[in-house]
C-alpha cells in the first residue's frame, strides 16, 4: 500500500519567477508623429445623399466654422543673418515643428533636439537613453560582432590546416619494419597530431598561426613539402585562442555599467528645473519659407525680433542670402538664384508627401523619407541640376556661356555620387529644374513666379552585370 507521501507528493522547489525583459523602452513614434504637417484638421461629418439629416449636419458644421473659426496655431521664429538660417527658440514650437513633419535640426544635436535629455542624464537626473546613445550602442555591437566573426574565421582556417595535416600524416604512415622517411632538412616528418597522440605526451591547447599571404599560398600549393607541424620561416606573429570561443568577450565602452553621477552642482543638490535648455531648432531657408508660404504655420521676425517679415520680403531676403557673400538689396536677382532652384525642388517633393531632409551627409542636396527618419532610412537621394532649355538662354554668347557653366557636370562626378548612394543603399534621383527667362518672372506674385519653373525627375542606378541578369 502506498504511503501518503507517495500518494500526495509535495514539491518544495518553487517555480522560478518570470524574467523581466531587459529590452529598453522605445517611444511610441506612431503616436508622437501622428500628424504629417503642423496643421490642425477638422473633419466634416459624412454626407449621405439619401439621408436629409446628414445634409443638415454638414450645413451646421460649415456654419459653425464660419461663425467661430477654429484656432490656427502660428509659431514664431527669427532670421539670423550671421548664419543665414532661421532659429526657433520656443520649446512648444520646437516640439511641434519636429514632431509634425520633421522640420529643422537641433543646434547641439545630430537631428532631433535632445541636448536637454542628454544633459539631464549626464548629471544623473534622467535614466532614459537618447537617440545618439542608441546609435552608439548599435555601432559598438556591430563592431563586436565583426571581431567575433573574424576570430571564428581564423579558428576555422587553423582547424582546416590541422585536418589536412592529419590526413597527410595518416596517408604517409610507414609500414611495420620500415623506418620513417626523413625530410629534406633531416628532421623526421611528424604532424601536429602525431605529436599530440604520442605516448606520454601532454595535451595542450591548439595554436593558430597567422600567415602572410605569400606563406598561405605556399601552404596551399606545396602542402606535401612543408608540414604544418614545422615552424614556418615567414610567420611573424602567433595568435593563441582559447578552446572555448564564448569565453572571450569584446566589451565596448558603452556596455560597461557606469556609475551614475550624483545630481549636485558645487556641493548643492539641484533638480531638473535648474537645468536650462541651451539648444534651439535651426531651420533651413527652404524649410522656413515652406512653413511661411506653403502652410502658413510660421511667422519669421527680423534680427531684432521686433517686426514680422512679410512673405514677399522674406523671399527676397532668402534669395539674397543664397549667394556668398550676400548680395545687396539693390543688386538684381536672377531666375536661377540658388534659393529659387532649391526651394522649387523642396516644395515639389513636400507637396508629394515626402519628408525632405538635407543630404549633405551623402554628398547630395536632399534625402527623401517615406514617413520620417525615426521610422526608416531615406529611400532616395536627390541631386538638383539646373536646365537651360529655353531659347532665351541661347540668344547671346554671354548667356550660352553662363548656361553651359552652370549645368555642366563631369562623368567622374556622376560616378562618384552614384557609387556613394549605392554603398548606402539609396536610389539616386537627378532632378532637373527648367529655368525660365528672368524677364518673364513676376516679382510680386509668388504663385505665378513658382509656376514658371518645371521639375523633371530621372532615376539612375549603377548597373552591375551579376545583379542585372533579367
Amino acid at each position: 500500500m502506498a504511503s501518503d507521501d507517495t500518494a500526495n507528493p509535495t514539491y518544495s522547489a518553487k517555480a522560478p519567477p518570470p524574467q523581466q525583459s531587459t529590452k529598453p523602452f522605445k517611444p511610441n513614434y506612431r503616436h508622437i508623429h501622428q500628424f504629417p504637417l503642423p496643421l490642425t484638421v477638422h473633419p466634416l461629418p459624412p454626407l449621405i445623399p439619401h439621408n436629409p439629416l446628414s445634409v443638415i449636419s454638414v450645413f451646421l458644421s460649415y456654419l459653425t466654422y464660419f461663425i467661430s473659426a477654429p484656432k490656427h496655431e502660428v509659431y514664431s521664429a527669427y532670421f539670423d543673418s550671421a548664419t543665414s538660417s532661421v532659429h526657433v527658440t520656443d520649446e512648444k514650437a520646437i516640439r511641434a515643428l519636429w514632431e509634425m513633419g520633421f522640420f529643422g535640426k537641433g543646434s547641439l544635436s545630430r537631428s532631433e533636439p535632445s541636448w536637454l535629455e542628454r544633459e539631464k542624464k549626464r548629471i544623473g537626473l534622467q535614466g532614459s537613453k537618447t537617440s545618439e546613445e542608441t546609435t552608439g550602442k548599435r555601432r559598438a555591437e556591430r563592431r563586436e560582432w565583426k571581431l567575433e566573426r573574424a576570430k571564428k574565421e581564423k579558428e576555422a582556417v587553423a582547424q582546416t590546416l590541422k585536418e589536412e595535416a592529419a590526413a597527410k600524416d595518416h596517408s604517409t604512415t610507414p609500414l611495420n619494419g620500415f623506418d620513417e622517411p626523413q625530410a629534406k632538412n633531416g628532421v623526421t616528418n611528424q604532424s601536429a597530431n602525431g605529436i599530440m597522440n604520442a605516448p606520454g605526451a601532454q595535451p595542450r591547447e591548439a595554436e593558430a598561426v597567422e600567415l602572410e599571404p605569400s606563406v598561405l599560398r605556399d601552404v596551399e600549393i606545396n602542402a606535401y613539402d612543408n608540414p604544418v607541424g614545422n615552424k614556418l620561416p615567414n610567420s611573424n606573429k602567433t595568435v593563441r585562442f582559447s578552446s572555448i570561443v564564448e569565453e572571450t568577450k569584446f566589451v565596448p565602452e558603452l556596455s560597461t555599467p557606469a556609475t551614475t553621477p550624483s545630481p549636485t552642482m558645487n556641493g548643492d543638490r539641484f533638480d531638473e528645473d535648474s537645468v536650462q535648455d541651451e539648444e534651439h531648432l535651426q531651420l533651413s531657408n527652404e524649410e522656413a519659407f515652406f512653413l511661411v508660404y506653403g502652410l502658413g504655420a510660421l511667422r519669421v521676425f527680423d534680427d531684432r525680433r521686433q517686426s514680422a517679415i512679410p512673405t514677399t520680403s522674406l523671399l527676397q531676403l532668402f534669395r539674397q542670402h543664397s549667394y556668398f557673400p550676400c548680395r545687396d538689396s539693390s543688386a538684381g536677382l536672377e531666375s536661377d538664384d540658388p534659393f529659387m532652384i532649391s526651394y522649387v525642388v523642396y516644395h515639389h517633393f513636400r507637396s508629394l508627401g515626402w519628408v525632405v531632409r538635407s543630404g549633405v551627409k551623402f554628398g547630395v542636396d536632399y534625402l527623401l523619407y517615406n514617413r520620417g527618419p525615426v521610422f526608416s532610412h531615406a529611400e532616395f537621394a536627390v541631386v538638383i541640376l539646373p536646365s537651360y532649355e529655353h531659347p532665351y538662354w541661347f540668344a547671346t554668347e554671354e548667356r550660352r556661356t553662363r548656361a553651359s557653366r552652370k549645368q555642366t557636370r563631369s562623368w567622374w562626378w556622376l560616378h562618384c555620387v552614384n557609387r556613394v548612394q549605392a554603398q548606402v543603399k539609396k536610389t539616386l534621383v537627378l532632378c532637373f529644374v527648367d529655368i525660365p527667362p528672368s524677364t518673364d518672372i513676376p516679382q510680386d506674385d509668388i504663385g505665378l513666379m513658382l509656376g514658371h519653373y518645371k521639375v523633371r525627375e530621372m532615376i539612375i542606378k549603377r548597373w552591375v552585370p551579376n545583379r542585372s541578369r533579367d
